[in-house]
């Protein structure tokens, strides 16, 4: 008896999915709006969001404002964020690596067995994790040494109902008010300490499992915690990572991006246009990166640090 064979995928099904699946997600999209105006017209709901407006009141000692250095953090988190999402997605879909790289084992940095060669690829991936770590390290100590830490974690149990209420807000294009530069909304504020505080310590726990740094003979520690659930979880948390780009960069513009581009490059709360150019100077440095990102590029860097073969 002969099994059947699956069906390849073919280009006019891909057509197909998306000349019906775009309709649907833009029809959801208009109906999750329809029933957030709904539920806001209605009376205990208005009553609601009356008495949590959608953001949690600040310690009284919280900073205001942005320091420089939260906007240079700012700026070189993105820029290493963006060429991690780039290497990790080359590292997961690439079949032929453009090179192969192999680490001088002298220096600080000396093993008893002999260096794994890598793909050219995963070597630079794994560099820029190691630089975002070193990034977001220094990013952790200054947060909790200035007290920016109080506004992006929470310190009431309000704001989980004032996150509920900008949420109906921002789905009935009701949107709350921002004031970014004095107090985040309870909905960005959970969302920047997820990402801060959940989703960066996941994408280097379970990257560093998958590394060849995880020590292959610690039987105890590799079954607590296994390969297989670091693969299940390293690639989700990349998709939020996009996710949250995406939404992030579009509220950025669609809630007053002068003044926002303001507090995040030019440190300063005006709608004047300084963030602004500070802002495409930094786009522009992170598309040159993006392009210059290649072979041709990376070996002579790569070899610095180890041997570079085909």
């Amino acid at each position: 008896m002969s099994t059947p064979t699956k069906k390849p995928r073919t280009a006019a099904g891909q057509r197909s999915r998306l000349y019906w699946g775009v309709p649907a997600v833009l029809g959801g999209l208009v109906l999750v709006v329809l029933v957030a105006k709904w539920l806001m017209g209605l009376p205990a709901v208005a009553s609601f969001v009356a008495d949590y407006p959608g953001h949690s009141e600040l310690p009284d000692n919280a900073p205001v404002g942005f320091p420089a250095w939260l906007a240079w953090q700012h700026f070189l988190n993105a820029f290493f964020l963006l060429l991690i999402i780039r290497t990790g997605w080359q590292v997961r879909t690439t079949t032929r690596p453009s090179g192969h790289w192999t680490r001088n084992n002298k220096g600080l940095i000396k093993t008893k067995n002999p260096p794994t060669k890598i793909s050219l690829e995963l070597w630079f991936h794994l560099t820029l994790d190691v630089l975002w770590i070193l990034n977001g390290l220094i990013f952790a100590v200054l947060l909790f040494a200035t007290g920016q830490w109080m506004r992006i974690v929470p310190t009431s149990w309000d704001v989980f109902p004032n996150a509920l209420s900008a949420a109906l807000q921002y789905a009935s294009l009701d949107w709350p008010t921002e004031n970014g530069w004095v107090n985040y909304n309870a909905l960005q504020l959970l969302s920047y300490f997820a990402t801060v505080f959940i989703a960066a310590p996941l994408a280097f726990i379970t990257g560093l499992r998958m590394s060849g740094a995880w020590p292959k003979k610690a039987a105890g520690l590799n079954k607590a915690f296994p390969i297989e659930w670091a693969r299940a979880v390293h690639f989700p948390v990349m998709i939020y990572f996009v996710a949250f780009i995406a939404v992030h960069v579009f509220l950025v513009l669609a809630t007053g991006a002068l003044r926002n581009l303001n507090h995040m490059y030019g440190v300063r709360d005006d709608d004047g246009w300084f963030g602004f150019w500070v802002f495409l100077a930094s786009v522009v440095v992170m598309v040159a990166a993006w392009f210059l990102a290649r072979p041709l590029f990376l070996r002579p860097i790569a070899s610095l640090m180890g041997k570079v073969s085909r």
